[in-house]
């Protein structure tokens, strides 16, 4: 009975010795899996935006509306974009797939559709590629109001009146 509650504790004491020293190595696999998130793998560059938040204002629930954010390359070397991600689905982004050569401008452009929303919005689209800063992140808000739904009158159609009846 000895021996075995000492195979026991020996067993024990081995499996937490193992879990320890795979502890660090799980820790350092998270910065370089954001490192390789970063690194595209081309030298980098930079990039200015004639402006990184739009605002459409006030919408009604349901309308699509698109705005067309311009950027120059500013650095020395061909910017590649490799995503751009929306935060949700209602925030579809556009954006160029081949590389943009310093000094030259481009485009993206995110589209939002209301439908099924509220109130105050902010989006985000989030872009990758190999500028510095990467990433980079743009804004599009919207007030967004409900209106209730009108019927309209069909021309030509008569106006009926009901009255009650007496019981």
């Amino acid at each position: 009975m000895l021996s075995l509650v000492v195979m026991l504790i020996a067993s024990l004491s081995f499996q937490l010795t193992v879990s320890a020293q795979e502890a660090p190595a799980a820790k350092k696999a998270v910065p370089a899996a954001k490192e390789t998130a970063k690194n595209t793998g081309a030298p980098t560059t930079t990039v200015e935006f004639k402006e990184l938040e739009w605002d459409f204002g006030e919408i009604v629930q349901g309308d699509k509306v698109t705005h067309v954010f311009q950027f120059t390359n500013t650095g020395s070397e061909p910017l590649i974009l490799n995503s751009a991600k929306g935060s949700c689905g209602c925030t579809v982004p556009e954006w160029p797939r081949e590389p943009i050569l310093p000094g030259e401008e481009g485009e993206i452009k995110v589209t939002f559709n209301s439908k099924g929303k509220k109130g105050k919005q902010t989006k985000s689209v989030t872009l990758t590629g190999n500028t510095d800063p990467n990433p980079v992140r743009l804004l599009v808000k919207a007030q967004i109001n409900v209106v209730a739904d009108k019927t309209e009158p069909v021309e030509g159609a008569k106006e009926i009146k009901l009255q009650k009846t007496a019981e």
